[in-house]
C-alpha cells in the first residue's frame, strides 16, 4: 500500500511538472512568436542591481532599436552599434571601441531582440503562477539554467497576459546578487532610419579602436 501510494505520489508530482512547463512553454513561444514578427521596435528598461552583502546598490537606464538583424542600443555609458555584419561596442570608461563580427556570441548576446526572448536556449523552464504587475495580469515563469556552471542560478520572467510583452526579469547570481530589469517602453514596428545604425568614429574623438 505505502508502494502504491508512493508511486501514485511521484506520478501526481510529475505529471503536474510537465503540465507546468507546457504551459509556460506555450507562453514563451507566444512572446517569441511576436517579437519575430515585428519588422522594427524600440524598448526602454530600467535596472536595479542590488547585493545585501557588499551593499551594492545601483540604477541604470537603458534603450534599444531593433531593425530586422541591425540593432542599435544603450545602457549606462555604453553604446552599442550593429549593422548586421559588424558590431561595435563603445565603452564610455577607457574611451574605446570595441569591433566584432555582429554573428559572435557575445554580440548576440547583447542584441535587444536575443535578450527579449533569452529563453530559447540554454533554459529550462516552469509556470510559476498569474499575478499582477503595474495593476495588469501577468503570467510568472522560471527559466534555471541548464548550464550549472553560470553564475546565476534562476531568472523570473514577468509577462503582461493581454499582449504577450515581457515587463521585467529578475535575475539571482549564486552570490547574492539580484539584477531586476523592467520594460518601461516598448514601441511596435517604428520608423527608424538606417543612420542609427552606422558607426560613425567622427562621433567618438579620442576613442581607441580594438578588433575583438
Amino acid at each position: 500500500m505505502k508502494l502504491l501510494l508512493s508511486v501514485l505520489f511521484f506520478s501526481f508530482c510529475f505529471s503536474q511538472t510537465i503540465v507546468a512547463q507546457s504551459k509556460s512553454q506555450t507562453v514563451l513561444n507566444s512572446v517569441s512568436t511576436k517579437i519575430k514578427g515585428l519588422k522594427s521596435f524600440y524598448v526602454e528598461f530600467s535596472a536595479n542591481v542590488k547585493n545585501s552583502k557588499s551593499g551594492l546598490n545601483q540604477n541604470q537606464t537603458g534603450k534599444g532599436w531593433v531593425k530586422g538583424q541591425k540593432f542599435y542600443a544603450s545602457y549606462g555609458g555604453n553604446t552599442i552599434i550593429s549593422n548586421g555584419v559588424k558590431t561595435w561596442t563603445v565603452v564610455k570608461d577607457g574611451k574605446t571601441v570595441y569591433v566584432s563580427d555582429a554573428n559572435s556570441n557575445d554580440d548576440e548576446n547583447m542584441n535587444p531582440k536575443k535578450l527579449m526572448t533569452l529563453w530559447e536556449s540554454g533554459f529550462n523552464n516552469s509556470y510559476t503562477n498569474e499575478s499582477t504587475l503595474n495593476g495588469k495580469a501577468v503570467h510568472v515563469i522560471a527559466l534555471t539554467p541548464k548550464n550549472t556552471k553560470v553564475t546565476y542560478k534562476s531568472i523570473t520572467l514577468y509577462i503582461a497576459k493581454a499582449s504577450n510583452d515581457l515587463s521585467k526579469a529578475i535575475m539571482t547570481s549564486k552570490d547574492g546578487t539580484v539584477m531586476t530589469y523592467s520594460v518601461t517602453k516598448f514601441t511596435s514596428n517604428p520608423t527608424v532610419e538606417e543612420s542609427k545604425f552606422v558607426y560613425d568614429r567622427k562621433k567618438y574623438p579620442g576613442y581607441k579602436e580594438v578588433k575583438e
